[in-house]
């Protein structure tokens, strides 16, 4: 019970994060043109356009904390979540802000089965960066591996406003519609 109303919450903290905050008008400029452009763009374009962006987000400024998320990183795909909860806890310590550090380690809590820690790590990453498409498709995982199927499409729909070419959650919505679950916002 405590799992589902931590998750409730979450859920709505980050919609209202993705739905009311408008970011400002300095550094984030190039990374809201890129947004604007993901919404409107072919498909042909879209992978280009998340690759700009993943860049973007996956740049911390400095070049420690850029290693600690690059260990981190290939410690997941060697499976060795042990090792990069290690390498992204490092991160986190030292660049609070980061919000990709925060994504990063919600996936290997979540790899690990650690669900509070990821949805912690998740909240965090969301109130930094709230465009993260990745990170709402994480929480939306999340939800969904826990029963929550509305709340899990109502986050697979917030993917795809701000990345309607995003293939996992268009795959995921099509599932959900196969169980009788279509919640569009």
């Amino acid at each position: 019970m405590g799992m589902k109303l931590k998750i409730l919450n979450l859920f709505v903290t980050a919609l209202f994060v993705v739905s009311f905050v408008v970011a400002p008008a300095t550094a984030q400029t190039s990374e809201q043109d890129l947004l604007a452009q993901l919404k409107e763009a072919p498909e042909s374009e879209a992978s280009r356009l998340e690759r700009e962006l993943n860049l973007i987000w996956g740049n911390s400024g400095s070049a420690a904390m850029d290693l600690l998320l690059k260990r981190g990183r290939e410690a997941l795909e060697a499976e060795d979540n042990a090792r990069a909860i290690e390498h992204l806890s490092a991160l986190t310590d030292h660049a609070p802000d980061f919000a990709e550090g925060w994504h990063a380690r919600a996936t290997a809590f979540f790899r690990a089965g650690m669900y509070g820690p990821a949805l912690d790590d998740l909240q965090r990453a969301l109130a930094l960066n709230p465009n993260n498409f990745n990170a709402i498709f994480g929480l939306a995982v999340m939800m969904q591996e826990i029963g929550d199927l509305q709340r899990a499409a109502q986050a697979y729909d917030l993917v795809l406003d701000l990345h309607p070419h995003h293939e996992q959650a268009k795959e995921a919505k099509k599932r959900l519609a196969g169980q009788g679950i279509d919640q569009t916002l």
